[in-house]
Parts: structure tokens; sequence; C-alpha cells
């Protein structure tokens, strides 16, 4: 990786990697330096509800979206629309576009669909349907999906709630949801929301190491709504 300014006078620093994904080729990804950086000078996040602490957080490559993007690599995608709800960098998302899916990427983070455009680029594809979703407000221009993934989504308390609603609102009514949790500590209630809207749970323990052999523990959830 090399760390270099951005040349844009964007106000933070960027570094490109090469993500390796399983099964497939890997990704040229551009990211945030590290967690120390931060840009808003017109307040634009803060107004959407992300503070100077959460900021760069989805300018970084997280082992759970890495996860993703593995399963993606082969999961059964025909036909299906599909949703990357909070996805950050978009690696899954990334990688379903490569293998020509429907895929459509959503965040509310200001400058997603930013890095986002810019990793479509280093990969050499063509532009990747992003809108921005926003799990506590009205996002009529999503409409529903077959398949909503997500990776490391429930790591504030408020985010099960939050994010069941969110789901019911854009599924359709054959619906699958799959959300890898990196063992958080909010899954419980997820579950509980879930359910009530007509969700049935199937739970797989994630133990293998990343492609670069980095340990990772974690849990795909599998919902299913028939």
């Amino acid at each position: 990786m090399t760390p270099s300014p951005s040349d844009t006078g964007w106000g933070y620093l960027v570094k490109q990697e090469c993500i390796a994904i399983d099964g497939g080729a890997a990704l040229n990804i551009r990211s945030l330096l590290d967690k120390q950086q931060f840009h808003d000078p017109l307040g634009i996040a803060l107004a959407l509800g992300v503070s100077s602490a959460t900021w760069p957080l989805f300018g970084l490559v997280w082992p759970s979206a890495r996860k993703m993007a593995d399963v993606m690599q082969t999961w059964p995608i025909a036909n299906l629309r599909i949703l990357e709800i909070g996805c950050g960098l978009g690696l899954a998302s990334l990688v379903i576009h490569r293998r020509s899916g429907n895929v459509t990427a959503s965040d509310y983070h200001p400058y997603t669909d930013r890095f986002l455009r810019a990793n479509v680029l280093l990969n050499d594809m063509h532009d990747l349907p992003y809108v921005s979703g926003h799990w506590e407000r009205a996002n009529p221009l999503l409409g529903e999906f077959d398949l909503i993934i997500g990776s490391d989504v429930l790591y504030e308390r408020d985010h099960p709630q939050q994010l069941a609603g969110f789901i019911q609102r854009h599924a359709a009514a054959h619906a699958q949801v799959l959300i890898i949790d990196p063992n958080r500590g909010n899954r419980a209630a997820f579950h509980k929301a879930m359910e009530l809207n007509g969700f049935g749970l199937t739970q797989t323990d994630l133990l293998t190491p990343l492609q670069d052999d980095t340990p990772y523990r974690g849990r795909m959830l599998s919902y299913q709504r028939d």
C-alpha cells in the first residue's frame, strides 16, 4: 500500500490497497489512510448523524466486509435485485458488479459515493448504481430488493431496530437478508425485530482466516421471508 495525500484538496489522506478475494481476482481499493481522518467543513455529515469519531469508519477496509466480498464471489445472484446496506467502500457490491449482478450500493455517509466511484475506476468497471440509504429516514428512490446484504452493521445499540425497519421497507415479499456480524453484542435484538417482520433465521459460524491469514471470528446471519 502506498499512502498519499489527496490531490484534490479534499482535506484527508488516502491509500491504495490490493484486497484478495476468495475464488476471484483481487480488488484495487482506495481507502482512508487511517482512523484519524476527518473532513466535514460544511457540517453535512454531522447533519446526517455522522459524528467526528465515526466519520472515517465508512472509508476503511473492515474484516467483515472482506468476508462478505468472499461470499458474494460464489453466491447465486442470477435474476436477483440486490442491495448492499452500509456499504462503505463497497467491496461486496464491487464483486457482484464484476459478476454482472444487479446490485445497488447504499450508505448514508456523504463521501461514500466519491470513494465508490474511484474504486469502480480503479478496477476498470462501468458505473455501479449507488443510492443514499439512511436507515431512519424515507428513501423513496431505493425500491424493493430480493437479496439485502450487509457486513458489521450492528455495532451500536440503536442499529437493530433501525436496520430491521429499513429492511422491512425495502425487502421484497420473498426476500433473503445476509448479515455478517463479527460477534457484536446486538444480535439478539436484531433477531427479534426481524422475526416480528416475518423473517426466519439460519446462523453459520465463520472461523476461517482472511485471505492474508488474519484470524477472523464471526457469524453469517441468513434471514428468509417466504
